[in-house]
């Protein structure tokens, strides 16, 4: 009954975009695995795989993969803006919902749908302050920065302007003072930072964390190089998820 009416609401948003690189098997089937625990797959009708970009050199950007992670992230803003969708959720697939995520999506969906915003961070990392409000939602100042995009939504008229600064972004020059080549999640806390008037909110607490997980985004460690290491650490990585679950519930 309650995954039942998860499903139901998340179709508050109307079209579900899960980042990954065609590449990473492991984590589509993880993807999945998450879906389903919310009522939902890889193939539900609204929720669609957006091809992860790896490009072959950094581009001014701090690694290939941070070019990559931004170049995707503007490939979904522009197929959501170029389809004409109001209201869009992205998924990095690394993400893994809380354990409380089905009690918990209805109230704080609802809860959205009597607000004003532009941008919804359903995981993230305040670096410079907490949240003060006791609400499920609360706003985020545009001047603080925000770490991490495993969990975002975006809405109205926020898709087609932030395509649009991004962009402008990547035909700049790297460290140019109206911001250029950068990590994305940076590029989210500029545009906040100079669009005040677009409301950011955040769930209170996270309704979903980044999964331990072999990086694309940054160079690999020697252990996840080097085969038979790597698949080990794998599976560490797969036990540490199951002991924090355990030791959240």
């Amino acid at each position: 009954m309650m995954q039942a009416a998860t499903t139901n609401a998340m179709n508050y948003f109307e079209k579900i975009y899960i980042i990954n690189l065609p590449l990473r098997e492991d984590r589509r089937r993880e993807m999945d695995e998450q879906l389903k625990n919310i009522g939902l797959s890889l193939d539900s009708p609204y929720v669609e795989i957006f091809p992860a970009i790896r490009p072959e050199s950094t581009g001014g950007f701090p690694s290939i993969g941070a070019r990559g992670c931004f170049m995707s992230h503007l490939g979904v803003l522009r197929a959501a803006k170029l389809a004409g969708y109001e209201r869009i959720l992205i998924l990095e697939d690394d993400v893994d919902f809380e354990p409380n995520f089905n009690s918990r999506i209805v109230d704080i969906l609802n809860n959205l749908k009597h607000q004003t915003w532009s941008i919804f961070y359903g995981g993230y990392e305040l670096l410079n302050a907490k949240a003060q409000s006791s609400e499920i939602t609360c706003s985020v100042n545009s001047v603080e920065p925000i770490r991490t995009t495993h969990f975002l939504a975006v809405q109205g008229s926020a898709i087609a302007a932030l395509a649009t600064y991004l962009e402008a972004m990547l035909a700049r020059s790297p460290g140019h003072a109206d911001g250029g080549p950068m990590h994305v999640d940076g590029a989210y806390s500029w545009f906040r930072r100079e669009n005040p008037s677009m409301v950011t909110l955040i769930a209170q607490p996270e309704l979903g964390h980044q999964r331990p997980s072999r990086t694309d985004i940054h160079d690999l460690n020697w252990y996840d190089r080097i085969v038979g290491i790597r698949q080990l650490v794998q599976l560490l990585r797969k036990l540490k998820r199951h002991y924090l679950k355990l030791k959240i519930n």
